[in-house]
């Protein structure tokens, strides 16, 4: 039995066409023509195509994209693909860097990092701290601390001493006060994290783990 090319598959959204990503190219297109010239369709409908690993040129997802739309029944609203550019797995390698910053952040002074930073220093009042992950301060963060400035909901804040003015995780910002128990009580060794409510909360550095099961495998670890 010759082996199927095209699965379709209907969704409440339209129609998902996963293609197969082993054979020719070639044959692929042969069947893709046969495939959509079937009809059976009312009305258009929504496709999203699946490219699986199948690496194409621009020139080669136009022409699959034509030979669907080409009756007139189907329109591409989506295509997917698990192969990444160049330019994106430079991206997701940048992010993963773990950076090192070496000294005191002084008021006014802003530290960047694409992914996660260690400091080894004191944040003072106004100095700022931005990452695409975690932050790390080995020493005293008194100033501001911006982590998973991308959108990463998952980053955390951590300092030997946590007595920041204010704590930012991805889109969630914190303005820090005296009135938080923990922190008042247990500046040592503490870190922020939004919870499950997708507010900040904070707990002691211990507990990360437990919290973060996955912290150890981001950044340079």
């Amino acid at each position: 039995m010759k082996k199927q090319l095209v699965h379709m598959k209907g969704t409440k959204d339209g129609l998902v066409l996963r293609l197969d990503d082993q054979c020719a190219y070639q044959d692929l297109v042969e069947e893709l023509e046969k495939k959509v010239s079937e009809g059976g369709i009312d009305g258009r409908v929504n496709v999203s195509l699946d490219l699986g690993y199948r690496y194409l040129l621009e020139q080669q997802k136009q022409e699959l994209i034509n030979i669907i739309e080409h009756p007139g029944k189907m329109v591409v609203s989506k295509v997917l693909s698990n192969v990444i550019t160049v330019d994106e797995n430079n991206a997701k390698m940048q992010g993963n860097l773990c950076d090192t910053y070496v000294g005191i952040v002084r008021s006014g002074q802003v530290i960047q990092a694409p992914g996660d930073i260690i400091v080894i220093g004191d944040v003072n009042p106004n100095g700022k701290i931005e990452a695409g992950g975690n932050i790390f301060v080995m020493g005293k963060l008194k100033g501001i601390a911006h982590a998973g400035i991308g959108g990463d909901r998952e980053a955390i804040v951590a300092a030997s001493w946590f007595e920041p003015t204010h704590v930012y995780i991805a889109d969630v910002i914190e303005v820090m006060s005296n009135e938080k128990p923990i922190v008042k009580e247990h500046a040592e060794q503490l870190f922020a994290y939004i919870n499950k409510e997708g507010n900040i909360s904070y707990d002691r550095l211990q507990e990360a783990r437990k919290i973060r099961p996955l912290l150890n495998t981001k950044g340079g670890s």
